[in-house]
């Protein structure tokens, strides 16, 4: 089964790839709410210090407060308890990569893939890091793989497009788009990169009858 531990979500433009992460479920709340919350979670936590539960919430505010190296502290703490914890594996390899501690948080991801291997969260994060690092033959081994094992997903189509994008591979992203937009017809973020590759391609025609598509489901 495959492992679905956060909300996801991937925007792959033209020239850029980005993947947007968000810990957990989190409700619209002011700073200060999430102080107080924060406030409440030490409180427990003191009373009951060895409750991984409590520490991924708190680690989880920390992020929302962006007050990151407390979190990787956290998970840290987390894994010290439970050193195969999923949650605190995958959201701390996020928080390096975010302050782009780009090693460590390879090492969160191969760690993560180690416990379980068909895990997508986990396949892309590395895919990411990789390209981070400027590794770019071994990101797009990672992409590959990312799409061998979901070859259901739009999003690891997506994905490898956006690198593709990148790395000006552009007809190899085209397919890519084809095959994600073949999964997600009406995804808007997935035709109108499409359309941009067309327009680089310079297949104005294309592009055109595209962008009437789009229109017609707007």
């Amino acid at each position: 089964m495959d492992c679905k531990l956060y909300k996801k979500g991937i925007v792959t433009g033209s020239f850029a790839l980005t993947l947007s992460l968000v810990p957990f479920v989190t409700f619209a709340q002011t700073e200060q709410e999430w102080r107080d919350s924060l406030s409440v979670l030490n409180e427990k936590i003191r009373q009951v210090p060895k409750s991984v539960d409590l520490r991924l919430r708190k680690a989880a505010v920390n992020i929302e407060l962006g007050q990151w190296n407390y979190a990787t502290d956290e998970y840290s703490r987390i894994l010290e308890l439970d050193p195969k914890n999923l949650s605190a594996l995958y959201y701390r390899a996020y928080v390096h990569n975010h302050e782009r501690r780009y090693e460590l948080a390879r090492q969160d991801y191969e760690a993560c893939l180690a416990v379980v291997p068909r895990h997508f969260e986990a396949q892309l994060g590395l895919a990411i890091v990789k390209r981070n690092m400027g590794q770019k033959v071994e990101a797009m081994d990672e992409f590959n793989q990312l799409v061998q094992m979901f070859p259901d997903s739009a999003i690891a189509y997506a994905a490898r497009a956006g690198y593709e994008v990148e790395l000006k591979q552009y007809e190899l992203a085209l397919f890519d788009w084809d095959e994600a937009i073949l999964r997600q017809p009406e995804n808007m973020d997935y035709l109108m990169s499409k359309v941009d590759v067309l327009l680089i391609l310079k297949r104005q025609k294309e592009a055109n009858a595209l962008m009437r598509r789009i229109r017609a489901l707007e």
